[in-house]
């Protein structure tokens, strides 16, 4: 509709988040500007949850607000203010209707930047303004700042921008220029990343909560914090610098073939930044190429897969119903990166007893770590039904790999026949050496290095823990009391004199209950 001069403009959330405030002000045709007071609510609601569309909206309003007085343009708040349910329902377009209001009650032109704000609007014979979305550029300027072997970008206000240059394990952090960043750049970049996130298909918001968001742009992972989560406003931009084939990696014949056949329950492991996010995407292009039905669970969705393999986010916020739809979509293999949490870790392991083939990612300072991780999250019997081969990542290449069996026999260090009880076996793949055996003893599980008990002078690891149950388990008695093996499996327990009847029970039952329970003959005698 054409405009007059001198007419009322009442303007939406969606004119003033986009930033064309000024232009109505400066273009002269308006002599005042009416935002309604559910415009002004509706943005403080979203900045006090943290997030940027409200710290943008209302630093928009504060610098229009400046200009109006230059440009001697009025700038009023009216309306009704919107209820508590008004702004949960904004979605649904309830505050949309309250702007309607207004305009309708002023007499003024609806400008808005929502096409289907426009549509209804013009439908209702309202005066209407539609500024369209200016298409947003091909390349954000923090792209800028990537160069070929650029792995990530670190922007913070008065700190000059640094990157981080190099491979996975072999980088080093670099300055990109003399000039420190301003809160002002910060912002221009943030907006355009917003902007990108809500118009570009290749973009998901996978965390948005008062202070840190994490948006997927692309191949780019990008994290946005600000006070008071953060002591400063800083953006961080990850991408991925290679992509690698499985053949890329030099693997052995045997492991291979133990991919294609054996290994479904993969855990791969590694510290942060050495590359297990490449190789996993490497895995499962490797597992497509042969066939198979591959699928991936991630938040952000940054795996660099091919287009026949789909990427799911958490469903509802929720990787437990996101297994839920995997299951009736029966892929052959499932990616998920990364488990961290105890719930991630209980939907790797339902969906792996469910038949599926899992490939994990776990952040772990060395391969053993991340059998660890599972420990007291699943019965110790379950962890080699669930994980079958562990690969450790360093630096880019596989630098351990790791075999899970379960059996039953006397661990290593026992000697009686009658200690035999199920051992979680873990072996060095291409050598066959056994590495570590994992069992319970009394109330605790123990990870057990096997070469270095064999090692070991002076008192066996088995001992020493066994003469820590004993302890925590007399300390009711006597909690100073003294533990030392006499033989094998024979030990000397000295306590209190007062504390020896107690000790002991009627008829020696407590002694016996406790021999029992840890396999060991226990000689009573009283301190010095």
């Amino acid at each position: 509709m054409p405009r007059e001069q001198g007419a009322k403009a009442v303007v939406d959330t969606s004119v003033i988040i986009g930033g064309k405030l000024p232009e109505l002000i400066e273009g002269g045709a308006f002599r005042e500007i009416v935002v309604p007071y559910a415009v002004l609510d509706e943005l403080q609601a979203q900045a006090s949850k943290g997030r940027e569309v409200g710290f943008t909206g209302l630093e928009e309003l504060k610098n229009a607000r400046k200009l109006s007085e230059e440009k001697g343009v009025e700038i009023r708040f009216v309306g009704d203010r919107p209820r508590l349910e008004d702004i949960r329902l904004a979605n649904s377009g309830r505050i949309d209707a309250l702007i309607k209001d207004v305009a309708t009650a002023e007499g003024g032109i609806l400008v808005t930047a929502d096409y289907v704000q426009a549509l209804v609007a013009e439908a209702e014979g309202l005066p209407t303004e539609y500024f369209p979305r200016e298409p947003v550029l091909e390349e954000p300027s923090f792209e800028s700042f990537f160069e070929e072997d650029t792995m990530s970008v670190h922007l913070k206000e008065g700190v000059v921008p640094m990157a981080k240059r190099g491979e996975p394990g072999k980088f080093e952090m670099v300055e990109l220029r003399e000039k420190v960043l301003t809160k002002e750049e910060l912002e221009e970049i943030i907006k355009e990343i917003d902007e990108a996130a809500r118009i570009r298909d290749d973009a998901s918001i996978a965390i948005n909560t008062k202070g840190a968001r994490v948006i997927q742009l692309g191949e780019h992972r990008i994290a946005v914090t600000r006070p008071p989560f953060s002591d400063g406003l800083e953006v961080t931009v990850v991408r991925p610098v290679i992509k690698l084939r499985l053949e890329d990696y030099d693997l052995s014949d045997r492991l291979m073939d133990r991919l294609r056949r054996r290994a479904e329950g993969i855990l791969v492991a590694g510290p942060p930044g050495s590359g297990k996010t490449a190789f996993c995407s490497s895995l499962a292009d490797f597992y497509a190429s042969l066939g198979k039905v591959v699928k991936t669970m991630e938040s952000p969705r940054d795996l660099q897969v091919g287009p026949s393999i789909t990427q799911y986010g958490p469903l509802g916020g929720s990787f437990a119903k996101t297994a839920d739809i995997l299951l009736l979509v029966r892929p052959d293999y499932t990616v998920f990166d990364e488990v961290r949490k105890t719930k991630d870790f209980k939907v790797f392991a339902d969906l792996r007893l469910a038949g599926v083939g899992m490939v994990g990612v776990v952040h772990a300072s060395a391969a053993v770590d991340a059998v660890q991780r599972f420990i007291g999250r699943l019965d110790l019997g379950m962890i080699p039904s669930v994980l079958d081969t562990v690969i450790f990542i360093k630096y880019g290449r596989i630098s351990a790999l790791l075999t899970l069996e379960l059996t039953v026999k006397v661990p290593e260090g026992m000697l009686e026949a009658d200690l035999a009880r199920p051992v979680v076996e873990i072996k060095d793949f291409e050598s066959g050496k056994l590495k570590y055996e994992i069992y319970t003893y009394g109330e605790e599980s123990v990870v057990m290095p096997v070469e270095a008990a064999r090692r070991q002078a002076g008192p066996s690891p088995v001992n020493r823990l066994a003469a820590q149950v004993i302890r925590q388990e007399l300390a009711r008695y006597d909690k100073r009391c003294e533990v030392e093996f006499t033989g094998p499996r024979r030990v000397a327990v000295r306590v209190d004199q007062k504390a020896i009847a107690r000790l002991i029970g009627r008829d020696g039952r407590n002694i016996s209950q406790l021999e029992d329970k840890l396999g060991i003959r226990i000689d009573v005698e009283p301190k010095g």
